[in-house]
């Protein structure tokens, strides 16, 4: 503990010094409580893998799927625009993919520690991701998770077969659905937001990392990294176990 006239340069100064080094300026109550509800992304957070490139290595559209995600990142695309577009390279293919997908999905490195130190002091985990919630649901239950939202895959049926449409149903979850989310799931369980961390690793995590009381860049993209408030860029999801959940 110590007194700082301007914390966020402290952070600055600490962060350019320490390198790949996960450093922490903390402030408000999280400086001396743990957090009571942390909050990740899915897709190369909670997990390693990214749910959609799973899904169109069966539907044969990885390329594709790979093109669309490449103009997103130069900024041709934005989020909703991006996975719509690679949803639609999935249309027929057989929902039993999800028994085959589910299984490949793989937990980043430190996850369920992360998890399981989270509950033995009684905070609360969930995630919130791009990615579908047919597979992001059974993921969550096994990895005993309090909450999680996703996106909707929409089926039909075609020939007695359930098939996706190569739609999204409902509201998609995008970088201020996130924030959202956060809110909701503080707010339902009596979270005092000031006492929230939320970890991502891309910018459609922006959102949600600033509205969390202290927001963790993991493995990020460097725009989220320079702009949350701690940058973990080594592939153990525990790693945010004495800077989140220990004082």
């Amino acid at each position: 503990m110590c007194d700082h006239p301007d914390p966020s340069a402290l952070r600055a100064e600490l962060r350019a010094a320490a390198g790949d080094v996960a450093v922490a300026v903390i402030t408000g109550p999280l400086a001396t409580q743990p957090a009571r509800l942390v909050l990740c992304d899915v897709d190369s957070t909670f997990t390693t893998t990214e749910a959609v490139d799973l899904l169109a290595a069966h539907a044969g559209s990885g390329p594709q799927v790979a093109e669309i995600t490449e103009r997103a990142m130069r900024g041709e695309l934005d989020f909703e625009a991006s996975l719509r577009a690679r949803v639609a390279t999935l249309r027929g293919l057989p929902t039993t993919v999800f028994d085959v997908v589910g299984p490949a999905m793989t937990l980043s490195p430190g996850a369920l520690e992360m998890v399981a130190a989270a509950h033995a002091i009684g905070a609360l985990v969930g995630v919130t991701s791009g990615g579908f919630t047919q597979l992001v649901g059974p993921m969550a239950a096994e990895a005993g998770l309090d909450f999680h939202n996703a996106n909707v895959l929409e089926t039909e049926v075609v020939d007695g077969v359930e098939v996706l449409t190569g739609n999204v149903t409902g509201t998609v979850v995008d970088r201020a659905q996130k924030a959202r989310d956060l809110a909701s799931f503080a707010a339902a369980h009596g979270v005092d937001p000031a006492l929230t961390v939320s970890v991502g690793d891309g910018a459609n995590d922006l959102d949600m990392l600033d509205a969390a009381a202290l927001g963790i860049a993991y493995c990020a993209k460097p725009i989220t990294a320079e702009r949350a408030d701690v940058a973990v860029a080594f592939p153990r999801l525990d790693a945010i176990v004495p800077i989140a959940l220990q004082r």
